[in-house]
């Protein structure tokens, strides 16, 4: 994204409680889409084959691949508040996204519209990792869409999509690509030391994968029943002796008990957004890369700012 056009977008304001229910009800729906595109698509490495992406107008699978060798896409259409699906046989269909959908009626939709095009799938129907627990089709009580809401959050979407993909850039070792993980409802990119990390024999398979290698992982969500505010956050893992003891910017980011986090707010609110984000992704690199595993200069890419660039991005002698 250019910096320029960064600085000047006026980002939109979305608490929490402002539009708690629709992002349950939204959150789910994602968790739908995405066992869909899990189902259709082949296994990559630290579950990059689950997430899904952003694109001009909300969320996309991208190309997903049925049984009898059509391929397809599921979008959210976050501008005409609809949910499309296209296939390449030059066939699409859709429904509208709207108040009263409830999960179980989201659902059916779906599942109609994927079978009427030949590319139906099927999935555990049931959430992921999440306080809900009544599985996708007998859950009528989840329901609430505001489409303004959406909206916004798409557009809070949008602008950290260009923000990350940006930092992202300043990394020549292995970086995942900027994507929406549907289990946490989370805007996330993550950078790679190089190295195997050591992983407990006890744990999952999701987190055997997951943190395979070293990882300092970065990104965007709209906050959940413990932090009440949207935030960006960073963790490392294995997270390095004394982390939390390091220094954070800008003045609003802060440790918690395993996350860095800034505040959406402080950063919306901030004369220059896009320096404020930065400065935060910057800085919690810089916390997380410490001792011999990550060798800064030498992962630096050939768009990493200079040395004056990141002293008026972080301040004197960070």
């Amino acid at each position: 994204m250019d910096s320029t056009t960064a600085e000047s977008v006026r980002l939109p304001s979305l608490q929490l409680a402002e539009w708690e229910a629709s992002k349950i009800t939204l959150h789910l729906w994602l968790q739908i889409v995405g066992k869909i595109r899990m189902a259709s698509v082949s296994p990559r490495n630290h579950w990059w084959h689950a997430p899904l992406y952003l694109d001009v107008r909300g969320l996309t699978t991208r190309r997903l691949h049925a049984t009898n060798g059509i391929t397809f896409e599921i979008a959210f259409d976050f501008v005409d508040h609809q949910l499309v699906v296209s296939t390449n046989q030059d066939a699409v269909e859709s429904f509208r996204l709207t108040d009263g959908l409830s999960v179980a009626a989201f659902d059916r939709e779906l599942h109609a519209r994927l079978e009427a095009l030949g590319v139906d799938v099927g999935i555990e129907e049931s959430p992921y990792r999440v306080l809900v627990t009544t599985p996708f089709p007998e859950d009528t009580e989840h329901a609430s869409y505001d489409p303004d809401a959406v909206a916004r959050f798409w557009r809070m979407l949008d602008w950290s999509d260009g923000v990350l993909e940006e930092f992202a850039g300043w990394y020549s070792g292995k970086t995942s690509p900027v994507h929406l993980f549907w289990h946490g409802f989370d805007l996330a990119v993550t950078r790679f030391s190089g190295r195997r990390a050591p992983v407990s024999p006890e744990a999952s398979v999701v987190t055997r994968e997951a943190y395979s290698h070293e990882v300092i992982s970065f990104g965007f969500w709209a906050g959940d029943d413990k932090v009440r505010e949207p935030n960006y956050y960073s963790y490392t893992s294995p997270e390095p002796p004394d982390l939390r003891s390091r220094p954070l910017r800008p003045d609003e980011a802060h440790w918690t008990e395993s996350l860095a986090l800034l505040p959406y707010e402080a950063v919306r609110s901030a004369p220059r957004p896009r320096a404020h984000l930065l400065a935060f992704l910057e800085s919690a690199y810089r916390a997380g890369a410490v001792g011999p595993n990550w060798d800064r200069d030498e992962l630096a890419s050939s768009w990493y700012p200079d040395p004056s660039e990141l002293s008026e991005l972080l301040g004197p002698g960070f």
